[in-house]
């Protein structure tokens, strides 16, 4: 991996997101109930607090717990919750040294179908389906990873320019689009729920 993503809109964090197999799956993870710029940033901050200029998933498996928290709590802090945020990253590194001897891409690498690609990242802890296919999408969109039927798989993610989560954003302007998108998703689902639907 070598491409520059957009997604913390913080130049060294993308860059990091770009070059670090392990950093956007963390990002993704931590990408619920913050800011996304705030989630994507999360893995350079973990980086840098390790000490390292990669992220390494038998290292982060094998710290100590309590540590670990500590590291992801300290100011700024890399979540919202970052004592449950810290369990979740060592549980997804954990599962990744148990199913693909810590190797992030092999999730991803010599995959036959975007079905089966959806369903390995389905199985990471602290992935749903949404969140699997909006991986999924960023995998094809921006990382060059597209097995065969990869857009059907992701579902609505996968539509050729459809701003609606970080697969799509490349910039400011996609992130303006994207933002747009989730308050009309939100606007919407009020609306509805308001006249009892």
């Amino acid at each position: 991996m070598d491409v520059t993503l957009h997604l913390a809109q913080d130049p060294e964090a993308d860059a990091f997101l770009g070059r670090s197999p392990l950093a956007p799956l963390i990002g993704m993870l931590l990408d619920q109930q913050v800011p996304m710029e705030w989630a994507f940033k999360g893995p350079w901050t973990v980086a840098r607090r390790l000490g390292t200029d990669d992220l390494d998933a038998h290292e982060i498996a094998a710290h100590d717990p309590e540590a670990f928290a500590a590291l992801l709590s300290e100011k700024p802090a890399v979540h919202r919750y970052p004592g449950a945020m810290a369990k979740r990253i060592q549980q997804l590194c954990q599962y990744l040294v148990d199913h693909y001897g810590g190797d992030p891409e092999a999730v991803w690498k010599d995959v036959d179908s975007g079905h089966e690609l959806l369903r390995r990242l389905q199985d990471l802890p602290g992935f749903g389906r949404q969140k699997a296919q909006i991986f999924l999408a960023l995998l094809g969109k921006q990382l060059g990873v597209r097995p065969e039927g990869w857009r059907e798989a992701a579902g609505p993610y996968g539509e050729p320019k459809a701003f609606r989560s970080v697969a799509d954003i490349t910039g400011p302007a996609s992130l303006t689009k994207v933002r747009a998108h989730k308050q009309e998703m939100k606007a919407a689902a009020k609306a509805a729920k308001a006249s009892g639907r």
